[in-house]
């Protein structure tokens, strides 16, 4: 054993540099000289050759190092205290791999933004992403990201699209809304009189027996076969299971059980929603074959209130548009053309009286724009009015479900029945719609942008509306760019193995999720969080319009509307407005038409608002009564069609 004064200058010499500072070799020697001295300890002997990397040498020596700094029992910890030793850690060997990712990460910063580091902060940064951000990357992946669309574990990030309180109230909160009711509906001997009857006039039918809902089911799926081969609208029929819930639904009338206006009506379901047994395909050539075993929230309340689900309806591929594996979805009113957004199907569906009504989803216009174009009326309700439990995600901030009808009454009646708390969907809430059938529009105070469609303004004011110039005012410049960052990655983040595997390379339109979502791949998560901070700006000062007035009409598919109502999560209705003729008309004429139509804006939670301003419009006009022309578009076009 050494001396306790020998021992003292080693570390005396090691300290004021006289060993050499900078070797591993010589600090690992003094530890060596001091480890027996431990009380207890043994000596000890070399954990590996002398080739051993410098690195090993180093972790033993810091392991080492923490003994004698921090063990008051060993009797040299005043010495190392007092001369404030520090072994220097060696210098690691770039290797040409690691100078090469530092280089590479350099260049690759400026397509972030974020091209102002050194040279060693970048390298710093390089080693970083490989020892710790990487690994954690492909570990979150292995728990979430299996499998792609987003129907389970959910973000909780939650948005609430709630102002707080619910401001410019018109009458006092209602559980439930008094439904108006036809107690002079006939039948009528033809049949597609039936398949436009709105949702009231047909739960008329059925509840005095005019016609079963067996009845009513074999209409709605003759006509679904008839005209699909040239909507390209539907993607499944469920005949079987229609026919099974139609059953049910006339048996417990027999019985004298009536469930209410949905009770044996009709429906279809857009593709990304769950049904057991049935395809959902998303629209994807990727998912086509998809068979999800659970039932949707959304398709649970509607069996619930008796309906009966005809068919799954066309949703663009991956809800973007209107392009689907199958082809592309038309709108009934111009057969020549396309209807635009990915609830396709569910539009031209309902405006063809295929259906009397179906449900879709929005994200960014996939509900207004198909809804505008085929000439029908629809409701984008308030962000998180109904359950999105089994129904593909998009982005878990953007994405509601809502109805698509003949009439606002109708759509009113829809939300009634869907909305409420879905326990599994955590964006979701009780939202405490009043009734609109009870809302007293002549003491509400109604704004019009420059976009908005005359008529609905002049109609309004003749009904007692006050109707006031209106300018939607805010600062944020960047509202369409902060839809597209969060939509973007959220869509991402749910079909990351998708994009991963190179199954974007099947995607049906190559310019649309491919594009978007590599750009998204590289959107940082710091500019992510920024562009949900100007979203909170873009909401409080949206907020402040409000203040004047309990809602506005305007352009129903303006795109920077379309995308700032979205982000702030405020409800609209779109309601036809009228028709005119086509640009294209060929020689000898058609009977082809290109649609009118406007938005009537609420706040949130204030959607009952909205559609008592479309009800009373409706009420005085008959646009939305129209049927378009697809047995009869005109001499001059030649539109092939199945045989009877």
């Amino acid at each position: 054993m050494q001396s306790e004064a020998h021992d003292d200058t080693l570390v005396d010499r090691h300290v004021s540099g006289q060993m050499p500072h900078g070797s591993v070799f010589g600090t690992l020697l003094l530890l060596l000289l001091l480890s027996p001295l431990e009380a207890h300890s043994q000596p000890q002997a070399f954990p590996c050759s002398m080739a051993c990397s410098s690195k090993s040498l180093w972790s033993l020596l810091s392991n080492r190092a923490q003994s004698y700094s921090y063990t008051l029992n060993c009797r040299y910890h005043k010495i190392w205290k007092e001369k404030k030793m520090v072994i220097p850690v060696p210098q690691e060997v770039e290797t040409e791999e690691m100078i090469s990712n530092a280089t590479a990460l350099k260049k690759a910063l400026k397509f972030f933004d974020a091209d102002f580091f050194n040279e060693s902060k970048v390298k710093e940064m390089a080693k970083g992403a490989e020892e710790f951000n990487i690994p954690a990357f492909r570990e979150n992946r292995k728990l979430v990201a299996s499998e792609d669309g987003g129907l389970h574990n959910p973000s909780v990030l939650v948005f609430n699209s709630s102002w707080g309180e619910n401001i410019n109230r018109a009458v006092d909160a209602n559980d439930n809304f008094n439904y108006p009711s036809y107690e002079k509906v006939q039948r009528p001997s033809n049949e597609e009189d039936i398949a436009f009857m709105t949702i009231t006039e047909l739960g008329e039918l059925i509840k005095t027996k005019q016609i079963t809902s067996r009845e009513l089911t074999d209409i709605i799926l003759k006509r679904l076969k008839r005209y699909n081969p040239v909507l390209e609208a539907v993607v499944t029929l469920t005949d079987e299971l229609a026919y099974q819930q139609a059953k049910k639904a006339d048996d417990l009338l027999a019985e004298g059980h009536y469930l209410g206006p949905l009770h044996g009506i009709p429906y279809g379901l857009k593709d990304i929603i769950a049904v057991p047994h049935y395809r959902t395909t998303w629209g994807s050539t990727t998912f086509k074959d998809q068979v999800l075993d659970t039932e949707a929230w959304v398709y649970k309340k509607l069996q619930a209130a008796g309906a009966v689900l005809v068919a799954k309806l066309v949703s663009g591929s991956l809800a973007y548009d209107d392009i689907w594996f199958g082809g592309r979805t038309r709108n009934p009113w111009n057969i020549l053309e396309f209807s635009t957004g990915s609830s396709a199907g569910p539009a031209a569906s309902t405006s063809a009286g295929l259906v009397p009504f179906a449900i879709g989803s929005e994200t960014a216009g996939s509900l207004t724009y198909p809804a505008a174009r085929c000439g029908i009326t629809c409701l984008r309700p308030t962000f998180g009015t109904v359950g999105r439990t089994g129904v593909m995600s998009i982005s878990e901030s953007l994405d509601k479900l809502g109805p698509i009808c003949r009439s606002a009454s109708d759509c009113a009646i829809l939300i009634d029945t869907v909305r409420g708390k879905d326990e599994n969907d955590l964006s979701s809430r009780d939202v405490r719609l009043q009734d609109p059938f009870r809302v007293d529009i002549s003491k509400l105070t109604v704004g019009y942008l420059e976009s908005a469609e005359m008529e609905v303004v002049n109609v309004l004011s003749r009904k007692g509306v006050k109707m006031v110039p209106f300018n939607l005012n805010y600062t944020v410049e960047s509202v369409q760019s902060i839809l597209n960052i969060t939509m973007d990655v959220d869509m991402l983040a749910h079909f990351d193995r998708w994009q991963r595997e190179g199954f974007d390379d099947q995607y049906e339109a190559q310019d649309q999720w491919p594009v978007e979502l590599r750009r998204a791949r590289i959107i940082l998560a710091v500019d992510y969080i920024q562009a949900q901070r100007a979203r909170g700006k873009l909401i409080r000062e949206v907020r402040d319009n409000f203040k004047e007035i309990d809602a506005f009409v305007g352009n129903a598919t303006d795109w920077e509307l379309v995308c700032l109502g979205n982000l702030v999560g405020i409800p609209v209705v779109v309601v036809p407005t009228g028709f005119k003729p086509v640009e294209d008309v060929p020689k000898g004429g058609t009977n082809r038409r290109t649609t009118d139509s406007t938005g009537i804006y609420a706040p949130p939670d204030q959607d009952h608002i909205a559609l008592a301003l479309a009800m009373a419009y409706q009420s005085v006009t008959n646009h939305h009564k129209q049927r378009p022309p697809i047995d009869n578009v005109g001499p001059g076009d030649e539109i092939p069609f199945p045989s009877d």
